[in-house]
Formats: C-alpha cells, sequence, structure tokens
C-alpha cells in the first residue's frame, strides 16, 4: 500500500467536508468551505496517481472552482453515469452541476491568472425544500432518484429524470440526519441521525422498512456527519457512530431481518464516515495451487474522530491496515477509485490523502458480469422479490381451503393456455435470455458498436440513440428509458409519422437501427387492435421503433426533462421535435417553422386531442436553446422575451418561432400566453342554461316520468306564471310557478326546478311541495337529483346539495374556486352519485368529489395522469368479474383506462417503477371509489388490488388490508371500528379477498390466520 498527501489539494487552509472521485477516474471533486461561502472544487486526478504529472507544468491541478453556495458545502457526489455533481450545503440548497462544453478557461472574479478554471461547470438546477443545513446527498443505482438529507430531520427524494421535481419527503426522524446511502439493488434507502437511529426505507413505496436503535442507545455526543454505506453485494450496512460496550463502533446490520450481531471495533473516538469498495473481490490463486472457489468478499474503510483510519476485509476477523494520525483532526469523508484500488480521504484539517491497494492486498476483483450474476441469484430478475415457482413448488401446503384455491388455479391456468383461447399470459409476450441463438447481452454489445457519433456545429458530441426494448438480463439496465413511443390504441399516427421519419434520418445512416420486426421482442405477437395501424406498412413499425432515433439526445439523456415526459407525437409536428441528427437542433427547427406555418397551424387546429397540453410544452421545451432547465415563469409574455435572449445570435428566427407559435395556441393553453388580469379570476362565472318558452324532459326511466315545463302561461295580476306538468305512470300533475322556470331537473322520487327569480323548487314526484323556496346567491348553472339528493352548481361557481329526505344541507355553498382557481377552465360535465356525492369534471380533464364528511375537494379522475398510461393490472383481472361500466368513477374517467393496456407493453419502464405505477393507480381508484361511497366499484378495484398484491409479494399491504376488513375480534367500547363500507359487510369482502390469496403460496401464514379468526367470528 502507498500512501500519499498532496498538499496542493487545499480550500486555503479552510476545512474539507466532502470528497469524491468521477467514475471515470480522471478526477476528483472537494467541497468545504471557502472564503466567505461555500466552496467546490474539481481537481485532476492525473497528479495524483503520476508523480511526473505532479511535476510537470502544463498538467493542470485544479480544473474548476465553483462559489455559489452561500455557505459551507457538506457533501459532494457525482452521478452514476459521471454527467453531474450534485452539492449539499449549510445554504439549504442541493445544486446539480454539469459540464458545459466547449467554453474556454475563465477565471474566479478577483483572482489571479493562475487559477484560471481549466473546464467549465455550471449549475444546472438548483433544489429547493429543505428548512436546514443539507448534510449528505446520494444518488440512486441508475441515477433514476436523488436523496437529500438534513438537519432539518428529514430526507427529500428528487426525480433525477425531471429536476427540480420532488418526489416525496421522509418523515420520520426525530433528530438531524446527517448520512445517506442506497441499497445497490435500488430496493431501499437508508439513513442515520442524531437521533441515535439508523431507518431504512422502500423505494417501492417509500415507507419505513426498519428503524434499528439498539446499537445507538449509548451514544453520547454527535459527530459532523454520520456517512453509513451499503456493501456492493447488498447483504450488509454499515452505520458510523454505534457503540457496543461503551466503545465507539461502526455497526454491521444484516440486510436479512435487519440483524445487529456484528460490528468494526477498535477506533478510539466515534466513527463518523464509512465507505464500501465498490468491487466484490475474490482471493488471488497463488500459482501451482488448485483452483479451489473461494468466497466472494467486500472492502470497507472506516473513518473516525480519533484521526485514524481502518480497511477491513468482510473476509478477514482483524482489520487489513489501520493508519493513525493520518490527519490533525476529524476524517469527514471517504471515496474509492471505480477500480477499487485508490482511496481518497478528507480531514476536517483541510487536507487529503491518498491510499493505492495492490491487488495482493486486496484480492481480485470481480468483472460486472460477475456482479451482476450475484445480485441475479440473490435478488431475483425484478425488483420485486417473488419467489420462482421451483422454490414454491417444494413447498408443502399445510391448509386443506389452500390446496382446493391452489388447484383450481393450476386448472384455470391450463384451461388459459389451451390452444385457442388467448389468456392474459399468452396475449402478453414473455421475454426470453435468448433470442433466435443470440444471447440479450450480445445484442445489446452489438447494438452498442453500431453507436452514430457526430458532432454538431458548437463542438457538442452528439450520440444518435438506438432504440433498445427492454431486454430483462437481471442487471436492471434502465435500457434507455421511454426510447418506445407510446401510440393511443388505434391510432393511425404510424401512417402520418412515417414521410417525416424517412425523410429525417440522415443519408449516411442505415434507416432500421432498432431490431428488425421478426427480432423484437415486442412486436413477435402484436396485440390484436392496437398495433392493426402498424402492421399495413412494415416501413411503419420501423419508423414507430425508431421515433426517437435521429432526435438529438446526449448519452442517457432520459435525465433531461424534455425527452422523459412521454409528449406523444404530434403528426404536424414530428420534424419539428425530432431533428436531423447532423444540424444543430434550432436550425432544423426554425427552417421547419418559417417554411410552413400556415400548414402547422392548420393542422395544429385539427389536432384537438385531449393532450395538445403536453405537445405544447414539448414544443416549448425544445424552443430553448439554452441547456438550463427553464425557471418557471408566471406571466406568458416574460418567457418569451427570455427565449428571445437565450439565443442573441438567430434573433429573428427565435422571434419568428415563437409568434408562429403563440398564434397556434388553442384556447384551452391561454395561460401560457396571456396573464389573465385578477378582475377576471374574482368574478369566476359559470354558464347558464338560457330561458325557453317551452320545454319537455324525461327524468326517470323505471318509474317512467316526465316532465313539462310552460313559461309565461298567463298573466295574473301583472305577474307572469309558469306552469310545471308532470306525468308518473300515467297519473299527472301540475302545477304555477311565479317566475319562468330555466332548469329542471328529477329523479324517480323527486323533482327539482330552478326558476329566473334564482328560486329552486322541490316537488314529490306526485307533486307536494317539500321544501318551501330556496333562493340562490346566483343562477344556476347545472341541476341534479339522484334519490332524494338535489345538487346544484350555480352561476358563481358554489356547489350545494340537500338531503330533501332528511331536510338537511350535505354541502353548503362550496366554492369551486379551489379546483377552477388560476386557468381558464371551465366545468364540463356534473353529476350527482345515487349517496348524495357531488362530481364535477373540469374542462382540463380533472374530475373532483366534495366529500361532505372530509369537506374537501377530491380528485378522482385525470385524464392526463401518466399513472393510468403506465398502470398494468392486465395479470389481475378476474374472468368472472365483469368490469363495472356504470358508476361514477368509471363515467368520469371514460374510456381512457384502456390507454394503459398499450402503453404497459410498449413502455421500457423497469419493472420496480412499473409495479409503483400500478401500485399507485389502483390505490387511487380503491380511494376514489370509496370517497364516491361507490359500493360495486370498490369491491372491483378491491379484487384487484388484492389480487395485485399477491402477485407481487406484498405481504405488510396485505397484512394491513386484512386487518382492517377483519376488525377487531372481541368489541369492547373504545373501538372505532366501523363494521361496514359503502354499504358491504367489510367481513364478507374478506371472505372474497381471502380466495385469492389462497392463490399464493407464500402468503399461507396469513391466509390460515385470517380464515381462522372469521371462522371463529362465525361460530360465535
Amino acid at each position: 500500500m502507498k500512501l500519499l498527501k498532496p498538499s496542493w489539494v487545499s480550500h486555503h487552509g479552510k476545512p474539507i467536508f466532502s470528497v469524491d472521485i468521477h467514475p471515470d477516474g480522471t478526477k476528483f471533486a472537494t467541497g468545504g468551505q471557502g472564503e466567505d461561502s461555500g466552496k467546490v472544487m474539481i481537481w485532476n486526478m492525473a497528479p495524483v496517481l503520476r508523480e511526473e504529472d505532479e511535476k510537470n507544468e502544463d498538467v493542470h491541478k485544479m480544473l474548476c472552482q465553483m462559489d455559489n453556495h452561500l455557505a459551507c458545502v457538506n457533501c459532494v457526489r457525482w452521478s452514476n453515469n459521471g454527467l453531474y455533481l450534485a452539492s449539499g450545503g449549510d445554504d439549504k440548497l442541493v445544486m446539480v452541476w454539469k459540464r458545459a462544453a466547449f467554453i474556454g478557461p475563465s477565471t474566479v472574479f478577483g483572482s489571479s491568472s493562475k487559477l484560471a478554471n481549466v473546464e467549465q461547470w455550471r449549475c444546472v438546477t438548483i433544489l429547493r425544500n429543505h428548512t436546514g443545513d443539507v448534510m449528505d446527498v446520494a444518488w440512486s443505482p441508475h441515477d433514476v432518484w436523488l436523496a437529500s438529507c438534513s438537519v432539518d430531520n428529514t430526507i427529500v427524494i428528487w426525480n433525477a429524470r425531471k429536476f427540480p421535481e420532488m418526489v416525496t419527503c421522509l418523515r420520520g426522524h426525530t433528530g438531524l440526519v446527517k448520512g445517506l446511502t442506497w441499497d445497490p439493488v435500488g430496493k431501499y434507502v437508508a439513513s442515520q441521525a442524531d437521533d441515535h437511529s439508523l431507518k431504512v426505507w422502500r423505494t417501492v413505496d417509500w415507507q419505513m422498512e426498519a428503524n434499528i436503535t439498539k446499537p445507538f442507545n449509548e451514544c453520547g455526543g454527535t459527530t459532523h456527519v454520520l456517512r453509513l454505506s451499503w456493501s456492493p453485494d447488498g447483504q450488509y450496512l454499515v452505520s458510523a457512530h454505534a457503540m457496543n460496550n461503551s466503545g465507539p463502533t461502526a455497526q454491521i446490520v444484516e440486510r436479512d431481518g435487519w440483524k445487529t450481531n456484528m460490528d468494526f471495533v477498535g477506533h478510539r473516538k466515534a466513527v463518523t464516515v464509512v465507505k464500501f469498495n465498490p468491487k466484490i473481490f475474490k482471493k488471488k490463486q497463488k500459482n501451482g495451487s488448485s483452483n479451489k472457489p473461494s468466497c466472494p468478499y467486500c472492502c470497507c474503510a472506516v473513518g473516525s474522530k480519533d484521526r485514524s483510519l481502518s480497511v477491513w476485509l468482510t473476509s478477514l476477523k482483524r482489520p487489513l491496515v489501520v493508519i493513525h494520525d493520518l490527519f490533525d483532526k476529524s476524517i469527514m469523508d471517504i471515496s474509492w477509485t471505480l477500480t477499487g484500488l485508490g482511496m481518497l480521504v478528507c480531514s476536517m484539517d483541510g487536507t487529503v490523502a491518498y491510499l493505492d491497494f495492490s491487488l495482493d492486498e486486496l484480492g481480485d476483483p470481480l468483472s460486472e458480469e460477475e456482479k451482476n450474476s450475484i445480485h441475479q441469484n440473490i435478488y431475483g430478475k425484478s425488483m420485486a422479490i417473488t419467489n420462482t415457482e421451483a422454490q414454491l413448488s417444494t413447498t408443502i401446503i399445510e391448509n386443506p381451503e389452500m390446496l382446493k384455491y391452489q388447484q383450481q388455479r393450476q386448472t384455470s391456468t391450463q384451461t388459459n393456455s389451451a390452444p385457442g383461447t388467448v389468456g392474459p399470459e399468452s396475449s402478453a409476450p414473455k421475454l426470453n435470455s435468448v433470442m433466435n441463438g443470440e444471447s440479450l447481452e450480445d445484442i445489446r454489445k452489438n447494438l452498442l458498436k453500431k453507436q452514430v457519433e457526430t458532432r454538431t456545429a458548437d463542438g457538442r458530441r452528439r450520440i444518435t440513440p438506438l432504440c433498445i426494448a427492454q431486454l430483462d438480463t437481471g442487471d436492471f439496465s434502465p435500457a434507455l428509458f421511454n426510447s418506445v413511443p407510446i401510440l393511443p390504441s388505434g391510432s393511425s399516427m404510424s401512417n402520418q409519422l412515417t414521410p417525416h421519419l424517412s425523410s429525417d434520418s440522415s443519408p449516411g445512416q442505415p434507416s432500421s437501427l432498432g431490431f428488425r420486426p421478426s427480432h423484437d421482442p415486442m412486436l413477435t405477437s402484436p396485440p390484436a387492435n392496437s398495433l392493426k395501424a402498424l402492421e399495413d406498412n412494415n416501413e411503419g413499425v420501423k419508423s414507430t421503433l425508431l421515433l426517437t432515433s435521429a432526435s438529438k439526445i446526449e448519452p442517457i439523456k432520459a435525465l433531461d426533462s424534455r425527452f422523459t415526459e412521454r409528449s406523444k407525437a404530434t403528426p404536424g409536428l414530428t420534424a419539428a421535435i425530432t431533428s436531423t441528427a447532423g444540424l444543430t437542433a434550432l436550425d432544423s427547427r426554425a427552417k421547419e417553422s418559417s417554411s410552413t406555418p400556415a400548414q402547422k397551424e392548420c393542422k395544429l387546429k385539427e389536432d384537438t386531442s385531449s393532450d395538445s397540453e403536453d405537445k405544447m410544452a414539448s414544443i416549448n421545451k425544445n424552443l430553448m436553446y439554452s441547456k438550463r432547465k427553464p425557471e418557471l415563469m408566471i406571466d406568458g409574455g416574460e418567457v418569451v422575451e427570455k427565449r428571445k435572449k437565450g439565443r442573441p445570435r438567430k434573433e429573428k428566427m427565435t422571434t419568428s418561432m415563437v409568434q408562429s407559435f403563440t398564434q397556434i395556441i388553442p384556447p384551452s393553453e391561454q395561460e401560457t400566453r396571456v396573464s389573465v388580469p385578477p378582475s377576471a379570476v374574482a368574478a369566476l362565472r359559470l354558464p347558464t342554461p338560457s330561458t325557453q318558452k317551452a320545454f319537455s324532459l324525461q327524468v326517470s326511466m323505471e318509474p317512467s316520468v316526465f316532465l313539462e315545463v310552460e313559461n309565461e302561461v298567463t298573466v295574473v295580476a301583472g305577474s307572469k306564471l309558469s306552469q310545471l306538468r308532470c306525468s308518473k305512470d300515467g297519473r299527472d300533475w301540475n302545477t304555477l310557478l311565479p317566475s319562468s322556470v330555466v332548469t329542471a331537473a328529477g329523479s324517480s322520487d323527486l323533482i327539482a326546478v330552478a326558476s329566473e327569480d334564482r328560486m329552486l323548487s322541490v316537488f314529490s314526484s306526485c307533486g307536494r311541495r317539500l321544501l318551501p323556496a330556496i333562493q340562490l346567491a346566483t343562477p344556476v348553472s347545472a341541476l341534479h337529483c339522484t334519490a332524494h339528493f338535489v345538487m346544484v352548481v350555480t352561476a358563481g361557481a358554489t356547489l350545494s346539495v340537500w338531503d330533501v329526505q332528511k331536510q338537511k344541507a350535505l354541502v353548503r355553498n362550496e366554492s369551486l374556486q379551489s379546483i377552477l382557481s388560476g386557468t381558464d377552465t371551465s366545468v364540463s360535465q356534473s353529476l350527482l352519485t345515487q349517496q348524495g356525492v357531488p362530481v364535477v369534471g373540469l374542462s382540463n380533464g380533472k374530475s373532483f368529489c366534495f366529500s361532505s364528511s372530509l369537506e374537501t375537494w377530491s380528485l378522482i379522475a385525470d385524464k392526463a395522469d401518466s399513472l393510468v398510461q403506465c398502470a398494468d393490472f392486465r395479470g389481475c383481472l378476474s374472468s368472472h368479474d365483469a368490469p363495472v361500466s356504470s358508476g361514477p368513477l368509471a363515467v368520469m374517467q371514460g374510456r381512457y383506462l384502456n390507454a394503459g393496456r398499450l402503453a404497459s407493453r410498449l413502455s421500457s419502464t423497469p419493472h420496480h417503477m412499473q409495479q409503483s405505477m400500478t401500485l399507485a393507480f389502483l390505490e387511487n381508484q380503491l380511494a376514489s371509489a370509496l370517497t364516491l361511497q361507490s359500493g360495486q366499484e370498490y369491491r372491483y378495484w378491491l379484487l384487484i388490488y388484492s389480487r395485485f398484491l399477491v402477485n407481487e409479494g406484498s405481504e405488510h399491504r396485505l397484512r394491513e388490508l386484512c386487518k382492517e376488513l377483519l376488525g377487531p375480534v372481541h368489541t369492547s367500547a373504545t373501538t372505532s371500528w366501523e363494521p361496514t363500507t359503502v354499504g358491504f359487510r367489510k367481513r364478507e369482502l374478506l371472505r372474497e379477498v381471502l380466495p385469492v390469496i389462497g392463490e399464493n403460496l407464500r402468503f399461507q401464514r396469513l391466509f390460515t390466520e385470517y380464515q381462522d379468526q372469521l371462522e371463529l367470528l362465525r361460530n360465535k
């Protein structure tokens, strides 16, 4: 082992709190205190590794210095792909940095020319949410998420593919959170805080999986950081600052059951940082010895407040090496090189040390393939822990009921797979790991060799992405996220797209970069209706798969927001969005836009689909030249201004483009262009029906009830009277009203009429007046009756619902302002359910219901919701449960529920994302059906949900569900459990859920436990 302390790495004597080596090993970053601000510095690794480079004046030591943080920087971390650097500091901010290509060297303001920045790194996004100093940041495997933790006791998870979007905020710690680490397979994230606890959170639902406190109970005093670390095989989590027999240790937590039986002992003061080597090692074979298979092991470095560093191998009882008094103050951070042989350590005293190990000391590192096979063996292919059939087939069935359901399941699967029947299994093509004699890994490697790389005019590298379908090889590769376009089912877009796409691929480029259709796993058996359009012309299939092939995406550009939004291709605008790889984006788009603004205008006007908002958004985003995230701006005019500034060289072009787009924005998007005057918002009014001379309507089918209204039939003493006639089952009645009737509604029990003088009258179906006339504040916009409920939406955007039977208001003058606010959305439909729950559908595709018990507006449907598009629960639909098509939820969500089918087959989202999306969607459906008090729909979604939980193996959720349905076995005065929900007895629902649980052997215990409880209750 060699040890070096490069004295030139320093923050002018100020402390260095964090160090991280770039994944390619050519540079490293340090973060700490600057002169009067926080400082992030990027250094060249070459002078550290080689003495001749250190002596050579021409090799730059410092590459870049960034002073943007307003206060001390506590943590710097490179993303796994090396494109981004995240830094968190005492100014409560997380900044994400990206290298700006081909801008020459520049000097930091006020410094000498010697300190010129060789590379330019600029802040591309600032993440603001924490209310205290940010202590640690960590990228998840494959850079899907970025986690940050703070002294405000929270951990925030950011969507790294759509900065600055926040996924969730994890609350639970009661002390300052000072360390974070991700499980290498992406299933958990762990955090450690000053509250003497280490918490493990699941990434599926962001709930706490484990809370470990025992090893930390004795900990006195605090450390500046608590950087914990997860081993590369995912089996062990090692904490900082634990105690054992009042001696400081680094606690080892086993993933299996979160047991805490082992620790690293020996440091004299508290452990501040633990860092695992990214490689897994195996013993070096001595020459001449027989090749005995040795057990793989990991390597871990531990740094402490006692200024010493120890390096441990999990195969040895004692540390491999201990270096005492390496620094003058506490060790703050450790970073290994990706090769696993080099390590940088930094300290509070402002210095850095480099340790260089040899293969003889550590062992032979396993290759990525071997490491992946270890992951595969331990965790299975997907991140959802589903036991393999092989394991389950050997399980002994202990419960006779269970045996019955297992046998039923086997017979049903046999009938499904019989020829001629298309079951859910056979319709979704299974991916094998070998296709046409080639393993998927080989196919992927060959594809990467064919990558086309070009240089744009401003010198940037462009790698034309290839469409690689999700190849399920067990290493959870994020196969170019969303590389396949999603077409709404049955759409004929492919025909319109073909000309654009063929003209799009540049001459020297083969036109079919993806798989040929014969190889493509997704198209071997296309779903019957949705790909019909594509089958007509084979070109169509190729080009739709290659929709993004010629567009300009940098390597793994999925991190940039523009490409992760699944903006559906606009027929008229494809060429404008996906421009040729060889040209600069704006050139080709500008030509497109300036040449045919008129054609575009008419095309956009024809295209009135509900996703025009997404399209406009994606086009507007593409107009942005600067690589920075466009800031959120309220006033549309300002946006245009900023864009003009963004591109001084092509002033005219940009303005012409922006204008040509501004003219074609459909009315629903006016807010992106026109700022709404405040007065307009205040007087928010809904349209009212006009008064007619006479009208008639049928208000109920069973029994049949007809209404006839005749306005101004007669004049008595100067006031005009109107007549209301009603016939029910052949019996007629009529009544007179002192003002013209504007609108009427009814049910089999009630008739309600609203008149011009803003009076609402309610009659029974035999003509008896049930309520005195109700005076409304503003004219009626919509009126509904169901059973014995009456609902009114007024022009002043308020909602009221009355229960006429009990003569009381369920909803009193509730304003729609909160759901209509800001935008020029209007009410497109409204309805009242049989249980008296009012539902309002808006023009922006969202539907809300007002819950009188919660006294809030609840979102029950959103046509633009991406969860619906991506949820995939085909495997959970039962053959004998007919889908509920008449309930309020189905009515409001409409046909778009089917959009998810094709999406789930084409989307290349990894399994765990797909799983979380489906879970989130099903839970939304359950909650919505409950709020709407729609019993049949609740039961329907409950069974799908439980089937999904059984398939995915989510035991905790299943247990909670069963517990809620069973309720307390022994009732007491204090129990608040309701035995019924939306008209069903909960225990009856549990009886329906149990057979579903019985289909999976893994849940034998759960099944038996609740089966017995139900029997017990029945015998009571």
